[in-house]
């Protein structure tokens, strides 16, 4: 080690005054203090990735996805792997440090408005990643020289959510400074440099986080609602990560190009909310005008789903075949540019939608006992929903729009309004994209566990799979356990801490599910 250092010491002095030779962070291609601006575009990818790769999982737990296709379905986890934590790795890796630059830069030149973005978008990750996974690194998570990391409650990471999401929204209320909307153009991949809109976006945030404590003493309902009232607006206000869909590198991930989704099969659940089974208790009593949108029919006409970690039970002869996702059989790729709904290759990814918050609010109104304006804030939904699904596919006319929202499928007064009418409108508005908080809802109502007479009040047309995973103890999975490569490799007495050594710990309850 020693005749490192002399000869290290001679080289410095043989090329003193030759910066050229010695300064290797000058160069321009290169650079080691990027500008906030560079550093954003790549984060609204790495959203979109971390939620779509893990719903290939999720998706089927949730049964928004099914066919038999993996341990998802069957509430299941995969020992030694990475799978299932794509939402963990987009957090610490693929966000995490990349903001903390930004908001460090940002606030050297007075930015504001960036630093409130990467305030929102680390507030999204956390809250993200805390539903998913439960007990999460918070507090050390980006300590230098540090190699094993402790856990933190989940209160703790609400707690966290809440306070990034309130500076956030300060930031972007700033007057002062030289941030403005024109430096985040083209950069901004979301909203543009829309302060307003951004300030939505964290309210929206603050009203996911405030609604999913509802089995807490401190559940506030009126709270939720007045954070959904400061959140998105409309249509206008939704989040969505684009894609170009040209090329298989900037195609969607559930399209056709990137070729993920050839197996998974549309579900019965789905096919059952949208032919009217389970808000009128009569097949094809009233056809929901998003369906032919959203699923597609079998060879003999007939909109068919799979049940939970079953496979295709049709047949080519019986032309009863259940279609996949993008809406062909046996897993052929339609082609570039085809697929349908979320499931194309140029589809944007949302990662809120007013349909979503609308739906958040209805709940609350209901809660808090004001059922009239718990009607309006789902009719919203519904109405907000059907328009989305309109403008990805064949347009759905103003007349076959009117003709559900006064159909027996949606309810017309406040008086017949249920929480699982609103549950189950919820449901189906987030179909395909809002797998995270779709999960949440389920975990926060217990599942299909109901009341002492099996009875689900919430989600009546769900059903577990015949059968768990054989680490389950015929228990339901609750979260997913932390990333296999980065914490059951190098940080194992932490894993032990929290119980995550354990076979079943993917059953444990959320705390925020607990009373």
């Amino acid at each position: 080690m020693k005749k490192i250092y002399i000869v290290l010491f001679a080289l410095a002095i043989t090329f003193s005054g030759c910066k050229k030779y010695f300064d290797i962070n000058s160069d321009p291609a290169t650079p080691q203090d990027p500008e906030s601006k560079t550093l954003t575009p790549p984060l609204f990818a790495q959203m979109e990735r971390g939620i779509q790769f893990d719903a290939r999982y999720i998706g089927g737990t949730i049964q928004y996805f099914g066919g038999a296709v993996n341990v998802g379905e069957n509430h299941g986890w995969l020992r030694n792997s990475d799978a299932l934590g794509e939402i963990w790795r987009t957090n610490y890796y693929g966000l995490g440090a990349n903001l903390n630059l930004i908001i460090s830069d940002s606030q050297e030149r007075q930015e504001y408005n960036y630093v409130g973005m990467a305030q929102a978008l680390k507030a999204w990750g956390w809250q993200i990643t805390t539903d998913y996974h439960g007990e999460i690194i918070l507090k050390q998570a980006y300590e230098p020289n540090r190699f094993v990391f402790d856990y933190d409650p989940q209160s703790d990471v609400y707690a966290e959510v809440v306070r990034l999401a309130n500076e956030s929204i300060a930031n972007f209320s700033r007057t002062d400074g030289v941030g403005t909307p024109a430096k985040m153009v083209g950069f901004d991949l979301a909203y543009n440099g829309d302060a307003s809109k951004w300030i939505k976006f964290n309210y929206g945030l603050l009203a996911r986080n405030a609604n999913n404590l509802i089995n807490k003493a401190s559940y506030d309902p009126d709270k939720v609602i007045e954070y959904v009232d400061k959140s998105l607006a409309s249509n206008a206000d939704n989040f969505i990560v684009p894609n170009a869909g040209s090329t298989a590198a900037n195609a969607n991930f559930f399209g056709p190009q990137r070729q993920n989704m050839q197996l998974y099969r549309q579900t019965r659940i789905m096919a059952g909310l949208l032919d009217g089974t389970y808000f009128t208790g009569t097949a094809g009593t009233v056809i929901d005008p998003r369906r032919a949108n959203m699923l597609t029919a079998s060879p003999d006409g007939v909109f068919r789903g799979t049940l939970p970690n079953s496979g295709d039970p049709g047949t080519t002869a019986g032309l009863n075949k259940i279609p996949n996702l993008w809406g062909v059989l046996d897993g052929a790729n339609p082609g570039i540019g085809q697929g349908k709904y979320l499931f194309k290759d140029n589809s944007g990814f949302p990662i809120m939608t007013y349909a979503e918050l609308q739906f958040i609010k209805a709940e609350a109104a209901f809660r808090d006992g004001n059922p009239g304006l718990a009607l309006t804030a789902y009719q919203n939904g519904i109405s907000a929903s059907i328009d989305f699904v309109s403008a990805l596919g064949t347009v759905i006319t103003p007349a076959a729009k009117t003709a559900y929202m006064t159909s027996a499928s949606v309810r017309q007064t406040a008086a017949t309004l249920t929480l699982s009418d609103i549950m189950l409108q919820k449901y189906l508005a987030l179909y395909g994209y809002g797998f995270i908080e779709t999960w949440s809802d389920l975990r926060k109502y217990n599942y299909n566990v109901g009341d002492t007479k099996g009875n689900n009040p919430y989600f009546p047309s769900f059903v577990f799979p015949a059968t768990f995973s054989a680490d389950n103890a015929g228990k339901p999975a609750q979260r997913h356990r932390p990333r296999f490569n980065s914490e059951y490799i190098w940080n194992v007495a932490a894993i032990r801490a929290i119980g995550a050594d354990k076979d079943d710990y993917h059953t444990k309850k959320m705390w925020f599910t607990e009373p």
